[in-house]
């Protein structure tokens, strides 16, 4: 995949893509690569107002682009049962799990969850699930969670998913994207298992460190000014663009015979390059901790994967 580039993406005429995040960063950038490509695609966005913008941002660099809004919020369960019953189409080729928030304070969700952990992983765990009889019944389709090289700064506590006896904002976020890759690597498991077989993949992404509001959107909420600032320096001094940090998601994404449970993310030190294969934490691979993590968070979403239970 050396030097591999949006250039390579193959025709998507046909396809349908969901986003989510899609109105901004790296969600955005997806979005449209998707589109330009000739996919079918569905932003999927918390924000009507801030969607609809990057709707119209999108058709303007991409006239002839097939996209369209559709709110969803992952931090409530009811919005992502609303989206996911509400999607019109009878395929899904490609549902890009993107959307996150990062290094919050303590906060909750509508439903009461820790908030890193309820929108960034249990948000997407419900999409998937509700999701799933069409993506099975679509060939070829592809499930791409998008994680962080952050995740190797902590693992899940199955004892305490929402953070109540400790939290810490940095490693809440890490643990959230630990669990990204442990639902990856546990969906992959259990599509492997199943009874008949499957062509539908589950792999996973990262951008490195790339220049998103990401990173700002928390001192910002809290008016934290000097702690934005100086991510707004660290973000000019070191960061990739949201367009070179897009490239490992599209790639997972899109490129033939990417294996499924694969990590791919930048070629240079995790940081910054062209998409390569990417070290993952060895918890993220731990098949009983996967199992722990997949029967907590269908308790907790009420979504089952009836389709995979004779895995």
């Amino acid at each position: 995949m050396t030097g591999w580039n949006v250039g390579d993406i193959p025709d998507l005429d046909g396809r349908v893509a969901v986003v989510t995040g899609a109105n901004s960063g790296l969600g955005y950038v997806v979005s449209r690569e998707l589109a330009r490509k000739g996919a079918r695609v569905v932003l999927a966005c918390r924000s009507e107002a801030r969607g609809s913008t990057a709707v119209e941002r999108l058709v303007g660099e991409v006239p002839d682009a097939a996209v369209e809004l559709a709110r969803l919020d992952l931090g409530d369960l009811a919005s992502v049962r609303e989206f996911a019953y509400g999607l019109p189409y009878k395929r899904v080729d490609l549902l890009v799990n993107n959307a996150g928030v990062m290094a919050l304070p303590y906060g909750t969700t509508a439903d009461g969850f820790e908030t890193q952990f309820g929108v960034n992983h249990l948000g997407h765990f419900a999409l998937t699930g509700l999701l799933l009889p069409t993506l099975l019944a679509t060939p070829g389709a592809r499930v791409v969670t998008v994680s962080s090289f952050v995740h190797a700064l902590a693992n899940i506590d199955p004892r305490d998913l929402n953070g109540v006896r400790r939290y810490g904002r940095w490693s809440a976020y890490a643990r959230s994207k630990s669990a990204n890759l442990l639902f990856t690597h546990e969906l992959a498991r259990r599509l492997a298992a199943l009874d008949g077989g499957t062509d539908l993949s589950a792999v996973a992404a990262h951008p490195g460190y790339a220049e998103t509001n990401l990173q700002t959107a928390g001192p910002r909420a809290e008016g934290r000014r000097l702690a934005e600032r100086l991510m707004l320096l660290a973000n000019r001094a070191v960061a990739q663009s949201a367009e070179a940090g897009a490239l490992p998601v599209l790639y997972a994404a899109t490129a033939p015979g990417v294996p499924a449970d694969s990590f791919t993310g930048p070629s240079f030190a995790m940081w910054r390059g062209a998409p390569a294969p990417s070290w993952r934490a060895p918890w993220t691979l731990d098949d009983a901790m996967g199992e722990r993590l997949w029967a907590a968070s269908e308790r907790l979403t009420g979504v089952t994967y009836q389709a995979l239970k004779a895995a």
